[in-house]
């Protein structure tokens, strides 16, 4: 019993934590790569205290229900959009032993889980009672529909080469060159996992300046802030997520009582590398995200995928 607590609190506690941590990143390394003083200058010393600036001024704003929502469904959108980010980074594994839940269908678990976030914007769309909010959920759900394939298919050739479904399996069986025979799988994951929670440039159905942040255009205050906190979560799930199954997770140098130190460095550098894309590159619009997603992304993950069959049979 008190183990189960621990590992409660523990995923809790990381949940929490981590999602600000990107928060907080991505203020800084936006602002050193587009010369933006603003957030360098709350609390002084860099900036330190953007983050709790951003936290009171969701606090301090009303949280408005238009009269013709759905008032339920309306309501409970941004928990469910959230939730799903909590209960996939269960069961992803920091170090050998230390995990939420160890599950012996650990992948298939953390990409159905994932899927669900799709509903919380089609929830939030469907109820706010507003025609633009509800094509922009619709757009949301399409872009998710499209990038689902690829990014299970790539997800799907490292299974294949670790012949098991065991997050902390796969990170035991990996090997350094892996990076080589699965970066075709890597590219695609990853690129589909930013499609996936909607990040530049793949943010068109909630583009801002676009659509009026789609199907969210009538959430204020701490309801608009638990969207934006799921969009960190989701980094953090991704990053960890592609740790696991591309970079050898707790894999590295010394022993592996330290393991969980190079899993977090490398799901550090892998947050990074989402926030650097977000700055890097322009918005791509509906037809380039489609066109990506089936005649690009697509073939490059069942060919990977074959290659993979292939290796397994030749030198396994």
């Amino acid at each position: 019993m008190l183990e189960f607590v621990v590992r409660v609190v523990g995923v809790l506690v990381a949940f929490l934590v981590a999602p600000l941590v990107v928060g907080q990143a991505e203020h800084k390394v936006m602002a050193h790569m587009q010369s933006r003083l603003g957030p360098m200058y709350a609390g002084a010393f860099h900036g330190w205290a953007q983050l709790v600036a951003d936290g009171v001024k969701f606090i301090q704003k009303e949280s408005v229900t238009p009269a013709a929502a759905d008032k339920r469904v309306f309501e409970w959108a941004p928990i469910v959009a959230i939730l799903p980010y909590m209960a996939a980074l269960a069961a992803i594994p920091l170090a050998p032993g230390i995990v939420g839940a160890d599950l012996d269908s650990g992948l298939f678990y953390v990409l159905a889980v994932m899927s669900i976030g799709v509903l919380g914007s089609l929830m939030a769309g469907w109820a706010s009672g507003n025609k633009y909010s509800l094509l922009g959920g619709l757009r949301v759900a399409a872009q998710l529909m499209s990038y689902e394939l690829p990014f299970v298919l790539s997800a799907a050739s490292v299974a294949v080469a670790a012949g098991t479904l065991s997050l902390s399996g796969i990170v035991g069986v990996w090997n350094p060159w892996w990076l080589l025979w699965q970066l075709p799988g890597m590219v695609v994951f990853f690129i589909a996992g930013l499609a996936e929670l909607q990040r530049p440039p793949f943010d068109m159905p909630v583009a801002d300046s676009e659509v009026i942040f789609g199907p969210y255009t009538e959430y204020t205050g701490l309801r608009f802030a638990m969207f934006l906190l799921a969009e960190y979560a989701g980094i953090v799930v991704l990053a960890g997520l592609t740790t696991v199954l591309f970079l050898g997770g707790w894999s590295g140098p010394g022993p592996d009582s330290i393991g969980w130190i190079w899993t977090v460095l490398k799901v550090a550098a892998v947050s990074l590398l989402v926030i650097w894309v977000r700055v890097a590159f322009p918005r791509l619009r509906a037809d380039q995200l489609q066109k990506l997603a089936w005649q690009g992304l697509v073939p490059v993950a069942l060919l990977q995928l074959a290659l993979t069959g292939i290796g397994v049979v030749i030198f396994y």
